[in-house]
């Protein structure tokens, strides 16, 4: 038995989606018998997130008591750290041991790199990068950002959930780093036993973002979701489908009554999200998942595929996501379809419709065989060398 560290966001930032996240990972660690922490600090990046009153600040409180509630639910409350880096203090069962946590423990894997851990701190302990939003790290490093390599080169092993990087299947560059494919631990039986599946295709996230597109081989590549949201208006209408999309789409004006006008609902996105609990019982109620992937994603064909869309998978749920390549690594069929346009979305849709009761037991089998925890997390360490 191995002691794993699991470095995460979810005190700052205590959404259901972060919430699953790490949660699939202790999950996982815990049942392939090693002893996992969850463990996260404000030295990298201070900021919190308060879902209840849209706060954003260096405010943890909230984000303390969410945690300390959610990980003892999935029995993991005694096995967390929160550190309050300005202030000195330390949060959690684990509150006085952080650093002998850090430099004690055979592995420490740093999901998103929201907590900056250097090897001083670990006693040069090893350490994994796993990296959820693949192309803009690349680009970013390749490009030389100082503060991404420092960040990358602290950690021994590098992951990406674009399992397509590095390979002749996408021409992102690698930046001089070796990256070893690796996707979304998902513990399964915690999405099982959903039951009858709800009437629309639903989906949870950010609807617009700026700020991170990036320049590539002389052509711009977008970071956000919502220009290609905007090419699938007409799929209620195609399909004759229900779709519900549970984003913030009133932080573009006019979006809205843009998509009520086309047939789409809107689901309120904190109130789905604010309890991950709640956000679990959404994927799990719905048909299952239509989303779009970003723009940079799908034109450099990294190969990711969503970790809520492996959620989904995981309940029984289809899933059917834009291509961004993940085919060459995913079986494609009735529960896993990827579509490019609109014309391919509504025919994806309705071959799930066409035998739904195939394309639900695709997308369990799809789960089990591509995305148990134990299996993700399995091979990762093998990497790592446990």
């Amino acid at each position: 038995m191995a002691r794993i560290v699991l470095a995460g966001y979810l005190v700052r930032n205590p959404l259901g989606g972060y919430a699953w996240q790490a949660a699939h990972y202790l999950l996982g660690l815990g049942a392939l018998g090693h002893d996992a922490w969850f463990y996260e600090d404000t030295g990298h990046f201070a900021f919190a997130y308060n879902p209840l009153t849209n706060d954003y600040g260096p405010r943890y409180e909230h984000g303390i008591a969410a945690t300390a509630d959610f990980l003892a639910r999935i029995g993991f409350g005694d096995r967390w750290v929160f550190v309050d880096v300005e202030r000195g203090v330390e949060h959690g069962p684990g509150a006085g041991r952080a650093a002998a946590l850090l430099r004690e423990a055979d592995l420490l894997i740093n999901v998103a790199g929201v907590n900056r851990i250097p090897p001083e701190r670990r006693g040069g302990r090893p350490a994994a990068y796993v990296d959820i939003d693949p192309v803009f790290t690349q680009i970013k490093a390749a490009e030389g950002d100082s503060l991404l390599r420092a960040i990358l080169d602290e950690h021994a092993h590098l992951f990406t959930f674009g399992e397509n990087i590095g390979t002749p299947r996408s021409p992102v560059p690698a930046g001089g780093y070796v990256w070893h494919p690796t996707r979304a631990p998902v513990a399964l039986e915690r999405w099982a036993d959903a039951g009858p599946p709800g009437a629309a295709y639903t989906t949870v996230g950010k609807w617009d973002a700026g700020g991170r597109d990036v320049t590539f081989g002389g052509e711009t590549f977008g970071w956000r979701k919502r220009t290609e949201w905007l090419r699938c208006l007409d799929l209620p209408r195609r399909t004759g489908l229900a779709f519900e999309v549970a984003m913030d789409v009133d932080s573009v004006a006019g979006d809205r009554a843009r998509l009520a006008s086309h047939g789409w609902q809107i689901a309120d996105p904190l109130a789905v999200s604010a309890d991950p609990w709640r956000y679990r019982e959404y994927l799990r109620r719905s048909r299952g998942e239509f989303t779009v992937a970003k723009d940079m994603n799908v034109r450099l064909r990294s190969g990711w595929f969503s970790d809520r869309a492996a959620c989904y998978l995981a309940a029984g749920r289809p899933v059917v996501e834009q291509d961004t390549g993940f085919g060459d690594v995913l079986p494609l069929g009735p529960g896993v379809q990827a579509f490019r346009t609109v014309e391919e979305a509504a025919a994806a849709l309705g071959a799930v419709e066409a035998d739904y009761a195939r394309a639900s037991t695709h997308a369990t089998a799809v789960a089990r065989e591509y995305f148990a925890a134990e299996r993700v997390l399995g091979a990762l360490l093998r990497v790592a060398g446990l």
